[in-house]
């Protein structure tokens, strides 16, 4: 069998996958191993109601049995996560300025630009921009008519929808926003979709203001 056609498979497998058939009826559909199906959906996560689904369609005990220890597991696992996010939540507390302004320097050391020229910060999630667009209004006095802003966006994914996004979360007009830049999406990589606005970028036109925040992110260092 040739690339294209295995990767044809593929694609089918997890389409059929998402939609909550069980491994054998792939099998059965696509006319190939279970091994092979196995391989190609195992990163495929069913849902509660998908589980349900297929439990009620298995005849065995040991089946119904392994379905009940996977829906166990993800109840478990969803406790568990839901308790430590409160617990961090809670060490967290509340910000005061000076906490903001510290978090801002590290989100900037972490995603911003570097080099020696204008401040720029991107992020696909709309948490980290949110805040950085605030820090560096209410911490940096940075006034909205500096603000600039591109996306950076897949081919298969909506432009227009993306930067009313971004525009509506940022409060940057859209004579702000520059050009986006479009990125071919590339199937052979079979990731799912994650980012559906894209990865924004956002820019103020100040030297001055980059050098004092590299000298802020030293400043945190050398203590």
């Amino acid at each position: 069998m040739s690339y294209a056609g295995k990767l044809g498979l593929k694609l089918r497998a997890q389409k059929l996958r998402g939609q909550g058939l069980s491994i054998k009826e792939i099998q059965r559909r696509l006319k190939v191993s279970r091994s092979s199906v196995s391989l190609w959906v195992r990163e495929i996560k069913l849902t509660k109601k998908q589980l349900r689904k297929l439990y009620l369609n298995k005849k065995t005990g040991a089946l119904r049995g392994s379905i009940i220890a996977a829906m166990n597991k993800i109840k478990k696992r969803e406790e568990l996560t839901e308790r430590l996010r409160k617990e961090g939540i809670k060490e967290v507390g509340r910000l005061s300025k000076r906490d903001r302004f510290i978090a801002g320097i590290a989100l900037y050391f972490a995603e911003g630009g570097k080099g020696d020229s204008n401040v720029s910060f991107s992020n696909s999630d709309p948490r980290a921009i949110s805040f950085m667009v605030k820090w560096l209004r209410d911490l940096c006095r940075v006034p909205d008519s500096k603000f600039r802003a591109s996306i950076y966006l897949h081919d298969n994914l909506n432009e227009k929808k993306a930067k009313t996004f971004w525009s509506n979360l940022t409060k940057i007009p859209f004579g702000q926003f520059r050009k986006t830049y479009i990125v071919k999406n590339n199937l052979k990589r079979l990731r799912k979709v994650r980012h559906i606005y894209g990865v924004l970028r956002i820019t103020v036109s100040n030297v001055n203001l980059h050098r004092k925040i590299m000298g802020r992110i030293n400043g945190i260092f050398s203590r």
